[in-house]
């Protein structure tokens, strides 16, 4: 066997980007004995269940990752959540140059790259002051590493400013996409927010220095995309995924799984909102409801359950509802999606859930609010056909807390879309056919497993 070497990731606090980065370093060393993964963990300082997130990770994985803790600093919150995670990363710059001049300085096994998280682009540096290879991990789809690289090519090259797309009509020929996009509407906010708009495009300038960029999206979900990305003038792209944490632990005795167990199969929809009480009282499916209590307004903590949800709902709905539905604060949202009785998931479409939907062959009606929801969201409605709408423009702010309004009818119509029917019964079928090469694509031989291969060995040889 060839010599040893090691990697080491950095990724972002957030829970959805540290445990996408941990699934992909155990499936490096699951694959090849030669690799092993140290892990640099910053931690907001508002982010409670970090720990215990590290704690769980750190109980399953092999033997050959490990986990360096970072001192926690403290932070000022800036105008947006977007630009405080981007600086909160790079005043770590230092830490980070330490802790990686520790690992080098041992000599085995060899330091052989940095992978970074998409707000880690600053780490770049590091790498070159170490002489070894950078990556970059992209949590997302292939579609919207597109759309990054896109913009951020109409600024530097073609000096248009995407900011002034806001509130026009604008339709964006995409190379990653086979339909237009209307811009106002499905982009992400921090694109028309000056500061934000910089930093995101900052980003994608960035990963063009890199020596490759590991997409969690597999060729068979967006071929279009993965194909348009080499035009675009990225990097050498992997496409690895569907990347999730995927083991459905047994949940007998836990009373939500134990309900399920006695409903009809595809019978329940599933859903993760707040005010959707009045739509899923009149469409008279069966439901299970995780409703938790965001944080106050301009606050950045993770969302809490409710003391008494009784209080925040309509009066007597818990009662009325108690034959067809139960409400809920946190889910394990995988055990809940791998569950025969459940039907349908009402997503915002954070690409993590969309993965793990398609997983299991999961029908999804879309209602985004933050971040590349919306992307993606019309992206699974009008490119790929694989969900149903509930209100794909819909702007949830998370700085001011205001929110559009979405009325009772459509998220009623919008369920009724993703349950019954002939359009439903398609979607349905479609997204069985699409699970099954989201598992092929990681099977030996598979697309995902040969890309992997391939960033193994690119790695192996620098």
């Amino acid at each position: 066997m060839s010599a040893k070497i090691e990697l080491v990731f950095i990724p972002c606090p957030g829970s959805g980007h540290l445990v996408s980065m941990v699934e992909m370093a155990k499936v490096l060393v699951n694959r090849d004995g030669r690799l092993s993964v140290t892990v640099l963990i910053m931690k907001f300082r508002f982010n409670s269940e970090i720990d215990s997130h590290i704690g769980l990770l750190t109980a399953s994985v092999a033997d050959r990752i490990r986990f360096v803790l970072l001192p926690r600093r403290s932070h000022s919150p800036r105008t947006s959540f977007f630009a405080f995670v981007y600086h909160f990363m790079e005043s770590y710059k230092a830490d980070l140059r330490e802790a990686i001049a520790e690992l080098s300085a041992q000599g085995s096994p060899r330091l052989a790259g940095l992978v970074l998280d998409v707000f880690c682009t600053s780490m770049i540096d590091v790498a070159v002051e170490f002489g070894v290879p950078s990556y970059i991990f992209f949590p997302s789809g292939a579609a919207f590493l597109g759309v990054t690289l896109h913009l951020q090519s109409l600024r530097d090259e073609q000096h248009m400013d995407p900011s002034r797309l806001k509130g026009s009509d604008a339709v964006l020929d995409l190379p990653c996409l086979a339909n237009p996009l209307p811009a106002a509407k499905f982009l992400p906010l921090e694109v028309f927010l000056e500061e934000d708009c910089r930093i995101f495009l900052d980003i994608p300038l960035r990963y063009r220095e890199t020596n490759g960029i590991l997409v969690n999206t597999f060729a068979e979900l967006e071929p279009h995309a993965v194909e348009a990305l080499a035009s675009l003038g990225a990097s050498t792209v992997y496409s690895v995924g569907p990347i999730l944490n995927i083991n459905v632990e047994s949940k007998k005795g836990f009373e939500i799984v134990d309900w399920l167990d006695q409903q009809p199969d595809a019978s329940v929809v599933f859903l993760c909102f707040g005010k959707i009480a009045y739509a899923l009282e009149r469409s008279r499916y069966r439901f299970l409801w995780s409703l938790r209590q965001p944080p106050a307004k301009g606050e950045l903590e993770a969302p809490q359950d409710y003391a008494n949800l009784a209080e925040v709902l309509p009066e007597g709905f818990l009662n009325r509802t108690a034959g067809v539905g139960r409400v809920i604060g946190w889910a394990p949202q995988v055990t809940i999606l791998a569950h025969p009785a459940i039907g349908g998931f009402v997503s915002h479409c954070e690409w993590n859930s969309t993965l793990e939907s398609i997983w299991f062959g999961m029908p999804v009606a879309a209602w985004p609010q933050y971040a590349e929801q919306h992307f993606n969201a019309f992206h699974l409605v009008v490119e790929l056909g694989l969900a149903a709408e509930i209100k794909m423009d819909y702007r949830r702010d998370l700085v001011t807390g205001s929110d559009d309004v979405v009325m009772a009818n459509e998220i009623e119509r919008g369920i009724r879309k993703l349950m019954e029917g002939e359009e439903a019964r398609e979607k349905r079928k479609k997204v069985k056919e699409v699970s099954e090469k989201s598992r092929k694509a990681l099977m030996e031989g598979g697309s995902s497993y040969l890309s992997l291969s391939r960033f193994i060995e690119d790695v192996c040889n620098q």
